[in-house]
């Protein structure tokens, strides 16, 4: 693996093209064969049922959402760990709807595998959609064609005659359903988040966007590597059993600070997880920063030792605040240079950081358009913002890094792959 040093991130050394290796089966290969022999014509008998069959008939979602679960189970999918971000084990179902992806609301989902769609589709029935890395518009996909998407090669734009549309008028012509985003614009082996596309940026206001972390155990049935499907295939039908990691974090609004849609809650007010009020402050206690009783201070000017009243002085209290000014005009100055210097330089020059991911080749860490492309693709910086928030909220659900690389980049990597190979 060394020959392709080159597609590890420079400040992580994670590579996100290469693929999981799969354990051997060993004595195990019997029960392996036997089980991928009965599994595959079950599962393409459950695929084609649904798509020759269901998607043309006018019944409502049970039998749909029933038939893609017999997908799913054949393989042995049989356990869905599911959790929302900040929401303790157990109390899942005393949470109020609207912590969910339902109708009219966004899901940006991770991107490593064939079942991030299949899966989706069971449970939200959702619109499918494909980004790319050149434009905020958007393909809707069909289930068959977002199941080949996640096995084809990256692409860097639309083929020519596309159809491609964008989020507000998606949701407008279809209010009744959720729509999946898969900003990343191709696959991973889920170690790491990539660059985004532009396309959420395009969300209306006041629509809500959930990070979506899909992860799978074993590892090896994602697929960064396109045209891999018999190896998807056995990794899928030939183990025992599968489980899939699923973490939902807090909606994201499309707005200029990029902030959470819990944000402006009275979380005082509200009540407990367990559906118990809250008790009421008490009258003794301490103002809480930044009330008009106690204002907010600056934390990198002021500290503890400053509200025991020792009396330090004005002229300490200045020096401190003028020292804190050039070190913050130091770190923006040597921040943009090195954005400038990644932007610029060698793909081999570039860093993973958060400097570094924005203006990077790909558009940056949540930015659109490769180099070489319409400027106009780029997000502005408000965007910029909101793309940031969901990736990094899908980094941390993940418990993964972002990195520099994309699609540009693994377009190389599976060009050298093949050639390897």
């Amino acid at each position: 693996m060394e020959k392709y040093s080159q597609f590890r991130d420079r400040g992580s050394g994670i590579a996100p093209f290469f693929p999981v290796p799969t354990q051997p089966s060993g004595l195990r290969l019997p029960l392996h064969v036997f089980l991928f022999c009965v599994r595959v014509p079950l599962v393409f008998a459950g695929l084609l049922f649904y798509v020759l069959v269901l998607t043309w008939l006018p019944i409502g979602n049970l039998l749909k959402k029933a038939t893609l679960w017999f997908v799913l189970g054949v393989p042995g999918i049989w356990w869905v760990d599911l959790q929302l971000d900040g929401v303790r084990r157990g109390s899942l179902s005393r949470q109020p709807a609207h912590r969910l992806p339902s109708a009219g609301t966004i899901i940006a989902s991770s991107f490593t595998s064939p079942l991030d769609a299949l899966y989706l589709t069971a449970i939200f029935d959702p619109l499918l959609t494909a980004s790319y890395p050149s434009t905020p518009q958007i393909e809707v996909l069909s289930l068959p064609r977002a199941l080949l998407r996640a096995l084809s090669p990256p692409l860097l734009a639309p083929p020519p005659g596309t159809k491609l549309t964008d989020l507000a008028a998606l949701l407008r012509a279809h209010p009744d359903r959720a729509v999946v985003v898969f900003p990343e614009c191709t696959t991973t082996n889920g170690r790491a988040i990539l660059p985004f596309s532009p396309s959420l940026t395009r969300a209306p206001p006041g629509v809500k966007i959930f990070p979506v972390s899909l992860r799978y155990s074993p590892p090896d049935i994602t697929t960064p590597v396109p045209a891999t499907y018999a190896d998807f295939l056995w990794n899928l039908c030939s183990k025992p059993t599968h489980c899939i990691r699923v973490r939902i974090a807090a909606a994201v609004l499309n707005d200029a600070a990029g902030a959470s849609a819990g944000a402006g809650v009275d979380w005082a007010a509200a009540p407990t997880a367990t559906g118990t009020p809250r008790p009421a402050a008490s009258p003794k206690q301490r103002p809480v920063a930044g009330s008009p009783s106690q204002p907010q201070k600056n934390s990198y000017v002021t500290n503890y030792f400053d509200s025991l009243g020792l009396g330090f002085g004005a002229a300490a209290t200045a020096a401190s605040t003028a020292t804190t000014t050039t070190t913050a005009q130091k770190h923006s100055i040597t921040s943009t240079g090195l954005a400038a210097a990644a932007a610029a330089g060698p793909e081999s020059e570039r860093l993973s950081s958060a400097d570094t991911l924005i203006g990077s080749e790909d558009g940056g860490a949540g930015g659109g358009g490769a180099a070489g492309e319409d400027s106009a693709a780029l997000p502005p910086p408000e965007s910029q913002k909101v793309l940031d928030r969901v990736a990094e909220d899908l980094a941390r659900l993940g418990r993964v890094k972002r990195v520099a690389l994309g699609v540009r980049d693994k377009i190389e990597f599976v060009r050298r792959w093949r050639r390897g190979k």
